[in-house]
Order: structure tokens, then sequence, then C-alpha cells
């Protein structure tokens, strides 16, 4: 049976400071570095062995999945980064305080946005200075798949052909992976692995630095989920 470890990464710096990340590349805090480093000590004191790992082209992702398999002793696994693993793309909400947004919006209208399966927020324009159109990490892209807003369904669709070419035929031929990614990212990935309704994903948080590790059957259906903590 192959198992599959999914870690968001640990808090970063807006985070801290309460702003709307999505794509924008943002750091760990130092709070975020260390729940990163004891996630990798939970998966070690697991004993959890990985073939292959994954990762955002998000520096809070990347180093989060550094530190893991630093702690772990396996910082030496092949290692592919992808855009699909990206944060949901929060649109013109990037960079604002969610505490001011919220009252200026309202709350509902705001939780709506953040929690929504198929409500996408406001789009962002190319010159806000949170924009995505001129990043050159995204430049291999069509323009016209780089995001202007998302929410989780457009999230999803657009994890799934990552899971599909990747990371299930990695699963499939028996090998362990892990995932650094982000939290929107990865409920996309949870709604398809536990078949959760659109309605019921609205409620699920996935809590930073805590690896959840899933087992899979021959046919990739869930046999076992469990969390790591202490």
């Amino acid at each position: 049976m192959s198992k599959l470890v999914l870690i968001r990464h640990g808090q970063s710096e807006w985070n801290l400071s309460n702003q709307f990340t999505g794509w924008v590349d943002v750091n760990l805090s130092e709070k975020g570095v260390e729940e990163a480093k004891k996630a990798g000590r939970l998966i070690k004191e697991h004993g959890l062995e990985f073939d292959q790992a994954y990762t955002s082209l998000l520096t809070r992702a990347i180093k989060t999945l550094h530190y893991a398999l630093e702690e772990s002793d396996q910082l030496w696994i092949p290692e592919t980064k992808t855009w699909r693993l990206n944060e949901r793309h929060y649109g013109a909400l990037q960079g604002l305080n969610k505490k001011a947004t919220a009252e200026k919006y309202g709350d509902e209208q705001v939780h709506i946005w953040r929690r929504s399966y198929d409500v996408l927020p406001p789009a962002i324009d190319d010159d806000n200075e949170f924009s995505q159109a001129h990043d050159r990490r995204y430049a291999n892209l069509d323009p016209h798949i780089v995001p202007k807003a998302e929410n989780l369904h457009v999230t999803l669709d657009r994890v799934m052909p990552f899971w599909e070419d990747h990371i299930a035929p990695d699963l499939l031929d028996g090998k362990n992976v892990i995932i650094a990614a982000h939290g929107n990212s990865l409920r996309a990935l949870t709604k398809y692995i536990e078949n959760i309704s659109d309605d019921d994903i609205m409620d699920l948080e996935m809590k930073t630095g805590e690896p959840v590790v899933y087992t899979f059957d021959d046919k990739l259906d869930v046999v076992n989920k469990e969390k790591l903590d202490d």
C-alpha cells in the first residue's frame, strides 16, 4: 500500500500579518520555520519514508518541504515544483488586510470569498503590484492560464491534471509521496481524495505544518487517514 503525506506550509509572514496571500511569494515566519521542522521530526518519528516530493512555485511551500525533508533525513529524494500546486489566487484581495477587508465589505461577504466553493473574488488587474502577470516563474505558461482570481472549484480544476499525470501514477506504482503546498490547493486535493461535498468543503481547515497521512490500496481507495501531532 502506498502513502501520501500532505503538509500545508508553516505560518508565513503574511499569515502573521493577516493579509490575503494567494500567489504572492512571501517567506515563512520564524514560527513557520519551526512548524516545518516539527513536521519533519514527526515524519521521522513515525518512520515515514518517501520516494517522491512535490511542491508549488512559492517560497513558503518550498522551504517547508525542505525543512521537513531535512529533519527526516530525506532531503535527497526527487523533487518536482509546479504552479498547479500553488495557493488559490485571491485576485484583487491579494495583499489586503483581512480584518480591514471584512470591515469594508462585511464579514459574510469576505467569508464567502474565502470559503465558498464556486464564488470568485474580484479579479486582479495586471498593473496591480501583487499581480503575477509579469512574474518570470510563469513566463512559460500561456498568459491566459495565469489566473486573475480563483475559487476552490477553479483551483481543483487546475490541480487535478497534476494529480492524474503525476501523483496518482506514483501512488499506483507503490511509491510514497510527500506534498508541501497550501491551504486551498490541499483542500482541493482533499476534496477529491475524500469525495467531500461542495458544502462540506467550506468547513475543512488545513493546519499549518501538520502532516496528514493517507494510506491507499491498489485502487487508490483510502484505507486510513492520520494526522501527525505530539
